[in-house]
């Protein structure tokens, strides 16, 4: 979908990023890097149809292909803030003609919030709202190398989500929720093993998955 937007406000999101100081090695510190301004230039130029129409006329009346490419931002910022968020880390870089596996520690917290990713005129958040609040209640690990190895997930029991049930008949409700993590007990799974775990133990795991339910 391309919308024309108000220059002013194309680039605006929701909370400053520029409070946020992220953590290098943190999932806020991802999710900062990925939504980054980028500068289109040089080969990276963008193709400008008015630019192009302004020079050679319409369209219809250039016989051959000329186009006028110039210098661009871009930014990619969340649009609509989904009930469930779903982060799928990259464990995995080129090495050479071989993929390694990344075993880097990400830290990522119980409660994590979208708003300075979040373009101001993010359809679903209610206007005033500075936070976009997700909790988390899932966790999916790998560990062992890029050729073989073992899945296993930590999985928050907990109490229903009227909110979230909510969000996913009925779309957004303006009323406040809890910005604490949903209150629960955390378990540990691996194939038909399940233990009990803390919060601290999750917290420390390699996450490649992580999945957050949405509370503000």
């Amino acid at each position: 979908e391309v919308s024309t937007e108000d220059p002013e406000t194309a680039f605006c999101t929701l909370a400053n990023r520029e409070d946020l100081n992220p953590e290098e090695g943190s999932i806020y510190h991802c999710l900062y890097q990925f939504t980054r301004n980028e500068k289109l230039t040089e080969t990276n130029k963008l193709l400008c149809d008015v630019c192009t129409q302004r020079r050679y006329g319409p369209k219809n009346n250039i016989k051959s292909e000329k186009y006028v490419y110039t210098n661009a931002k871009k930014q990619m910022l969340i649009s609509l803030a989904p009930p469930v968020l779903t982060l799928h880390l990259k464990r995995f870089q080129q090495a050479g003609f071989n993929l390694r596996k990344v075993n880097r520690h990400i830290k990522f917290p119980e409660v994590i919030d979208l708003a300075p990713f979040c373009t101001v005129k993010c359809k679903n958040v209610a206007e005033g709202k500075t936070k976009v609040l997700y909790s988390l209640y899932g966790v999916v690990e790998h560990s062992g190398t890029m050729r073989s190895g073992h899945y296993t997930a930590y999985a928050k029991m907990r109490s229903l989500n009227n909110h979230l049930s909510d969000l996913v008949l009925r779309g957004p409700s303006p009323q406040a929720l809890e910005t604490e993590p949903v209150k629960g007990q955390w378990f540990h799974i691996s194939d038909t093993h399940v233990q009990a775990v803390s919060a601290s133990k999750v917290l420390s795991s390699q996450a490649y998955l992580l999945f957050y339910e949405r509370l503000l």
